[in-house]
This record gives C-alpha cells, sequence and structure tokens, in this order.
C-alpha cells in the first residue's frame, strides 16, 4: 500500500534525515556498509556535515556542502551518522564523476517519499 497523506510522508522525510548528516563520496557501490569510501588529496577529503532542512511536499533537503577529492573517478554518495566511523546509513548512486587532478564536488543531499 502506498502512503497517500502527505503529512506522514513528510514525517518519514524527517525521521530519515534524523538518521545522518555526514555526506560521503565513494569510488565504487558502498553497498550496505559504506565501503569504497574516498581518501586522501590535499586538501584532504573528509565527510561533511549537512543540516537538513523542513520536509515539505514529501521531500526533505539538507544544505549543500562542498568535498575535496583527489583525482579519480566517483560514482556514489552516502550518508552516515559521523564524521568519522559511525553507522552507514544509507547510499545513492550519483553522475559519474571524473577529476584529473585534486579538486571539489558540490553535493545537496535530498529525500522524497513517492
Amino acid at each position: 500500500m502506498a502512503i497517500a497523506v502527505t503529512a506522514t510522508k513528510n514525517s518519514m522525510c524527517a525521521e530519515y534525515a534524523s538518521l545522518g548528516n555526514f555526506i560521503s563520496i565513494h569510488t565504487a557501490s558502498p553497498g550496505g556498509t559504506g565501503a569504497n569510501e574516498a581518501s586522501g588529496g590535499s586538501p584532504a577529503y573528509a565527510r561533511q556535515a549537512t543540516t537538513w532542512g523542513s520536509a515539505s511536499a514529501a521531500t526533505i533537503t539538507g544544505s549543500q556542502v562542498t568535498i575535496n577529492l583527489p583525482s579519480g573517478t566517483y560514482t556514489y554518495a552516502g550518508i552516515w551518522t559521523a564524521a568519522t566511523s559511525g553507522t552507514f546509513v544509507d547510499q545513492v548512486a550519483i553522475s559519474s564523476t571524473t577529476l584529473g587532478s585534486q579538486g571539489s564536488l558540490l553535493v545537496t543531499p535530498s529525500f522524497s517519499m513517492t
């Protein structure tokens, strides 16, 4: 059964956002554990904290984060409970991005209930 009430969808979006707010980037599928997380670079790669807004129209969006990355190809983003270690919450495939040298990736996380 699909959820039909927007207020219920908004509540579920808010609950999803409460699970984690640190955004990661991955070189391949992170699976269920957060594997293949980026590393290295100068400035060094690090997960970045997003600030989730309020859910509206069955969608919740976080603030845009800038993530420093070394050269490589990046295909997934993830959500974690902490800046280091922590619990892996979820993943999403992103448009494959290849950096030929040190650079950064702008990520604006969003979650929707359909």
